[in-house]
């Protein structure tokens, strides 16, 4: 048996004469180019991979110390002795010796190694917008010799903070506290914490990971609604029905017994003064079910700030009916929004980017009412150019019976309620009147 490579199995090919109707598919040459690559690439696949595993594993790590700068007087240097070499020109040469020079005395100042212990801690890795998020950096000295004054740099989001460290002695700690701003909803990626070591004119830099990278969440501001939310939500045990039943929790009235009828069901007293058998008949009720739609089309806003508070309005909705056990379900133009904890959907809530969107609160609105078609009680967070004539159409495609309330955003309003139909459109221009409004659509 002969073995035979992909290139040399394609190098057969090429060479076989070109008769028949074989020969018209072998005469396409963007055909016979595709094949060519192809086959190539398969062949030269191995070599690649170890090629790129040789360049991260040894040469990036060497190469990536060099500076911007340092590349820029490396070229010089080189660019300086060329031009001196060829036109004997000794001032060039001067030059670039005394690049060259800068460049290998940049060497000293990171060759070594650092044995540092560092420990970063984040107070708490949940706030709300506002809150102060504080943070600690404890480094020790593991070694068993002194350690020179050092730098520590921890990135925060796009920003970097820098932490100078003294001259510490073996075992010794040394711990500095941060805080970081936290005056937009966001999540914020904190460390990983680094230690630098760089010559005076920064041409080299080396730098050592000692942590890894942690989240901190900034939430939207919420504000509570107890006491409120049974404006709208009025019955622990459910919302009653038109529909009867034999056997449920909401007493209805009394009836003829009926054979099969459930004699657990039997009113005795009425069955002694009526000599007749009485059962009680009932209403079937539903627990409580809240669907949020919460438009996150950047083009039904007027501003930022109306987005933002569109989204703690809705969050603070969502927060309360959680603390009531209700079933909740939290749907945006992207997709559903966890809502098992509150901690999910507010880390949710974070991450929500808002955006222009072909898909309107009117479309949301109906994909809500297909999605979610047990709902009992169903908000549609909404911006200020979302008109009436939308809400109608929004508001229409909910399912009767289902009680349906619009929150309309628009900042520094006063706080206000309307109808539109059997809708009930709430306005709301600041995120501490949103138990007021809530309090007026219970009213």
């Amino acid at each position: 048996m002969s073995s035979s490579t992909p290139l040399t199995r394609l190098a057969e090919r090429l060479k076989r004469p070109f008769s028949g109707e074989g020969a018209a598919s072998r005469l396409r040459p963007a055909a016979m180019w595709s094949e060519a690559v192809s086959t190539a690439g398969l062949a030269l696949a191995p070599a690649w991979s170890k090629v790129r595993w040789v360049w991260l594993k040894y040469a990036w790590p060497v190469l990536s110390v060099v500076s911007v700068l340092g590349w820029s007087v490396l070229a010089a240097s080189i660019l300086l002795w060329s031009v001196g070499q060829a036109y004997g020109w000794q001032e060039a040469k001067a030059a670039a010796v005394a690049a060259f020079v800068l460049f290998v005395l940049a060497v000293g100042f990171i060759l070594g190694r650092s044995s540092y212990g560092v420990v970063l801690d984040l107070a708490r890795t949940r706030v709300a917008v506002g809150d102060s998020a504080v943070g600690s950096i404890a480094v020790s000295n593991t070694s068993t010799r002194p350690l020179l004054p050092a730098a520590l740099e921890l990135p925060v989001g796009a920003a970097t903070a820098v932490f100078h460290l003294p001259r510490m002695k073996p075992q010794q700690v040394h711990e500095d506290l941060f805080t970081i701003p936290t005056a937009r909803r966001a999540v914020i990626v904190v460390g990983p914490v680094r230690s630098v070591r760089a010559d005076p004119l920064h041409l080299l830099r080396r730098q050592v990971l000692w942590t890894e990278p942690e989240d901190l969440y900034v939430h939207p501001r919420t504000v509570a609604l107890a006491g409120s939310a049974a404006g709208f939500i009025r019955d622990l045990e459910g919302m009653p029905t038109t529909d009867l039943s034999s056997a449920d929790v909401s007493f209805h009235a009394l009836r003829d017994y009926v054979p099969g009828d459930d004699r657990r069901h039997i009113h005795w007293k009425t069955t002694a003064r009526t000599n007749k058998l009485m059962v009680r008949q009932f209403e079937e009720t539903r627990r409580a079910h809240l669907a949020i739609s919460l438009s996150i089309n950047t083009d039904e806003y007027e501003t930022e700030h109306e987005f933002e508070l569109a989204i703690s309005a809705a969050a603070s909705i969502g927060r309360q009916a959680i603390r009531e056990q209700r079933e909740l379900d939290v749907l945006t133009q992207k997709g559903p929004l966890r809502c098992e904890t509150g901690r999910n959907m507010l880390d949710d809530m974070t991450r929500i980017v808002g955006s222009p969107l072909r898909k309107t609160a009117v479309d949301l609105a109906r994909s809500l009412a297909d999605t979610i078609p047990n709902a009992s009680v169903v908000f549609f967070v909404v911006g200020s150019r979302v008109t009436p004539a939308q809400l109608r159409s929004a508001a229409a495609s909910v399912a009767p019976g289902v009680r349906s309330l619009a929150v309309r955003i628009q900042a520094g309003a006063a706080p206000a309620r309307a109808n539109i139909a059997d809708l009930t459109v709430l306005t709301l221009g600041d995120l501490s009147d949103l138990a007021i409004i809530l309090r007026k659509a219970a009213a």
